[in-house]
């Protein structure tokens, strides 16, 4: 096997599954309900991986997610 088969494509924005346990879910969903308007799991799941990457220093750069839609 060559190292190309092992290669990962990213689109610009794309899916993933994401196992969590009920308690985490309602942890965010209790977080979700303390913000004005209504805040998808997804952005409120989206916003902490952009923190954390913050954080972490990763890039230097913020993480932009376009397509991100906040209802409310």
């Amino acid at each position: 096997m060559s190292s190309d088969s092992n290669a990962t494509t990213v689109r610009n924005l794309d899916r993933l599954n994401l196992r969590l346990p009920a308690e985490t879910f309602a942890e965010i969903d209790a977080m979700r309900a303390t913000r004005p308007g209504a805040v998808s799991r997804n952005t409120w799941i989206t916003e902490a991986v952009e923190e954390k990457l913050a954080r972490e220093g990763t890039s230097g750069q913020p993480l932009h997610v376009t397509g991100r839609r906040v209802h409310g």
